[in-house]
């Protein structure tokens, strides 16, 4: 019986190493497929992490061409308010150089009945009477200068409110 002891016991040992070394085989080939899947999963999400980033790139680059486009035009527009604001504020310096060279001189419509001048009136009958158009006094270089003064600053702030209403509906996409 020793020999069949032995005999069977080395046939054991070779069936427990054959079973072993299945189960270890089937346990390298799922170890495989699952790193294969594993990797699969990894790739994909790499994948829509990268696309993902990419499709965050092409968002912030509009955004950037359209604040670019913005400030081209806040450049273009200040540049525009500024040389209507030069330009208003020559004209009203050559409007008041004018003035206090007595070049030109500012007057005001008197009431015709205050006068004692008749407007309808076609010869010059009254003195200091216009023929077809009612009686006008001039008024003094300084009141003259101030309210050319208070006239430029209405200008500069109509101009100035032109800006911000251009500005605000830029900004606010209104057309």
């Amino acid at each position: 019986m020793n020999i069949d002891a032995v005999k069977w016991g080395g046939v054991l040992l070779i069936i427990l190493a054959l079973m072993a070394g299945s189960a270890w085989a089937a346990w390298a080939w799922q170890a495989n497929a699952y790193g294969q899947q594993l990797a699969a999963k990894e790739a994909a999400h790499q994948t829509e992490r990268t696309n993902l980033a990419n499709a965050n790139s092409a968002k912030i680059l509009a955004e950037q061409g359209k604040r670019l486009a913005l400030e081209q035009w806040l450049a273009a527009s200040d540049q525009s308010h500024y040389r209507a604001l030069t330009d208003e504020k020559t004209k009203q310096a050559r409007l008041r150089d004018r003035l206090a060279t007595t070049d030109l001189r500012l007057s005001v419509q008197l009431d015709a009945v205050e006068t004692g001048c008749d407007a309808v009136q076609t010869t010059t009958a009254a003195a200091g009477c216009v023929a077809h158009g009612a009686a006008r006094g001039q008024l003094d270089p300084a009141h003259a200068q101030r309210i050319i003064g208070i006239t430029s600053d209405g200008d500069q702030g109509l101009i100035a409110l032109q800006a911000c209403q251009a500005y605000a509906k830029q900004v606010s996409g209104i057309k």
